[in-house]
């Protein structure tokens, strides 16, 4: 046996635990889970299945992962959580699986999930993504990679918020949030692009210059959505510019103004 598992922790027979785990005391692992390699479960942490995590997860004492999703349409079936590589998840996170067997929730790689974030059922949430302290996932919910959601948040049933987005805390997100941007508030508004964070991602100063001259089509030019992007359809765009424009296009909830 290639993994530690303290002599209080209880693993169901047909969970899979990969090499390098450590299952601290008090933790129960049910069955159809299946961790990869040098996954740490501090203490009292609870895995339900159908689960599978990828391997370096950090989980801290009393999170609950893989429940039943809280869908009254959910009938008993399996239904599926996937989690990536090298995610910390803080004290009393949940995070539930999904509401039917057609799509996984999914949470990706080296994200940190602060204590007590709450993820629902058919979450899809990406890569280097800082989730604060009480923020409460409904069901559905898109998160786009190095987004970061500040503390006691509530995010709306299919929203889609999009990546190097920025929220202030305790805000009530309705609607779509385009990426590269920043703001606050109850209910959530955009107060302009999230500059300083994109730089500190790496973005050159031209880049972000062009980010901002398609975020004005939206935000400044007087134009309804549907305006804006036909006018953003005429410039050559750039990655950056395009992922903000198809991220409009194919929105669900409507845009936040």
């Amino acid at each position: 046996m290639n993994y530690k598992v303290h002599p209080t922790a209880i693993i169901d027979p047909s969970a899979v635990i990969g090499e390098g785990c450590e299952i601290g005391p008090y933790c129960i692992i049910g069955p159809k889970v299946i961790l990869g390699k040098n996954n740490l479960l501090l203490s009292h942490v609870i895995v339900n299945g159908p689960t599978t995590l990828g391997d370096g997860n950090k989980i801290s004492s009393f999170a609950v992962i893989g429940t039943d999703p809280q869908d009254l349409k959910y009938n008993g079936e399996d239904t599926f959580l996937e989690i990536g590589n090298n995610n910390t998840i803080r004290e009393s996170v949940t995070i539930n699986r999904s509401n039917g067997p057609h799509e996984p929730t999914r949470v990706g790689d080296n994200n940190l999930l602060m204590a007590y974030a709450h993820i629902a059922h058919n979450c899809q949430i990406g890569n280097y993504i800082v989730i604060a302290n009480s923020v409460n996932f409904a069901g559905h919910v898109t998160v786009g990679d190095f987004a970061i959601l500040g503390g006691l948040t509530a995010i709306h049933q299919f929203v889609k918020i999009g990546a190097y987005s920025f929220i202030g805390g305790c805000s009530a997100v309705k609607k779509d949030i385009p990426p590269y941007v920043r703001g606050q508030g109850n209910p959530f508004e955009i107060h302009g692009l999230n500059g300083v964070g994109l730089l500190r991602k790496g973005f050159s100063s031209e880049t972000v210059m062009g980010i901002k001259r398609v975020y004005k089509l939206f935000y400044r030019k007087g134009l309804n959505t549907t305006q804006a992007i036909e006018e953003a359809e005429k410039m050559d765009l750039t990655p950056e510019q395009k992922l903000f424009v198809e991220f409009v296009k194919n929105g669900d909830r409507g845009l936040t103004k």
